[in-house]
C-alpha cells in the first residue's frame, strides 16, 4: 500500500475512489488480512494528503462494498469471508447515493391515508379496508432522477407514522431509524416506463426500467410494503460475493 501522498491527474477517478482502491488492493493481495486495523481517519488523512471528508466516503465505499467492517471501540477492521449470498440489505436509498460520491435530494409527491384495496391489502399482507400511509416520492442523485418510489406503511404496526412529516426526509429512512424489523424479502424484476415513471424520471415511455418490491415484517406483523422503479439506463444492482472459507 502506498506510503505517500497521491495526486489526482485531470480526467481520472475522484481521490476517494483512488484511496479506496489502494486500500482494496492491500486486502485482495493479502497485505491486510481478515481482522486487520485498518488505520484511522487522521492517519489516512495525512497520508493522502487530503480532507478527511474524502478519506470518510473512501472507507465508507468499502464497508458498502463488505470488504471491511466498523467495530466499536477497535475501530475499522478488514471483514472475515462469508457465505455467499444474495440477499440485498435493507438501506436507505440516500445512503446508497451517497455512498457512490453523488449529491442527494428528495421531493415528496404524494402523502395520503388510505384504507387498502385487495391488490393493496395482497401486497402489503393486510386484511381489505385496513388504514395505510401511501407515500409517493422521488429521490435524486447529483439533481437527476434516480429512483421513483410508492410506499404504504401500516399505520397498525406503525402508530404514530401518519404524524409524522415526510415531506424532508424519506419514509425508508426513518423506519430504519425507529421501526425495527425481523424478517424482510425483495424482489427485482423489469418495466416498461408508464405516464407516471415518464413525468418523475425523465425517461421515454416504453424504456427500461429496473423494479424492486421490498417488503417487511416485525414478528410476522407487516410493517410496509415500498416498490422502487429506477431508469434502466442509469441503475443498476450489484452484488459481491466472497468464497467461503473452510474450517
Amino acid at each position: 500500500m502506498s506510503r505517500g501522498k497521491t495526486s489526482t491527474r485531470a480526467g481520472s477517478a475522484p481521490r476517494y475512489a483512488e484511496i479506496a482502491r489502494d486500500i482494496e488492493r492491500a486486502i485482495l493481495s493479502g497485505a491486510w488480512p481478515p481482522g486487520h486495523r485498518v488505520p484511522p481517519e487522521t492517519e489516512l488523512t495525512l497520508r493522502y494528503g487530503c480532507a478527511r471528508m474524502t478519506v470518510n466516503r473512501a472507507l465508507l465505499s468499502l464497508v458498502n462494498a463488505g470488504m471491511i467492517e466498523r467495530r466499536r471501540r477497535i475501530g475499522t477492521v478488514v471483514a472475515k469471508p462469508g457465505g455467499q449470498s444474495a440477499v440485498i440489505e435493507v438501506r436507505d436509498i440516500k445512503t446508497e447515493i451517497l455512498a457512490i460520491g453523488a449529491a442527494y435530494g428528495y421531493r415528496l409527491i404524494d402523502r395520503r391515508l388510505v384504507k387498502a384495496s385487495e391488490t393493496e391489502g395482497r401486497r402489503i399482507g393486510v386484511p381489505r379496508g385496513r388504514t395505510l400511509l401511501r407515500l409517493v416520492a422521488l429521490h435524486l442523485s447529483d439533481g437527476k432522477p434516480f429512483a421513483l418510489e410508492t410506499r404504504w406503511i401500516n399505520i397498525a404496526e406503525v402508530p404514530g407514522a401518519d404524524a409524522v412529516d415526510f415531506s424532508g426526509r424519506s419514509a425508508g429512512g426513518w423506519l430504519i431509524e425507529h421501526v425495527p424489523w425481523t424478517d424482510a424479502e425483495h424482489r427485482i424484476s423489469a418495466t416498461e416506463a408508464g405516464a407516471e415513471e415518464v413525468r418523475h424520471l425523465l425517461t421515454k415511455r416504453g424504456a427500461a426500467c429496473l423494479v424492486m418490491e421490498r417488503r417487511t415484517w416485525r414478528r410476522g406483523g407487516p410493517i410496509t410494503f415500498a416498490r422502487f422503479v429506477f431508469p434502466g439506463d442509469r441503475h443498476h444492482f450489484v452484488a459481491r460475493f466472497t468464497p467461503r472459507l473452510s474450517t
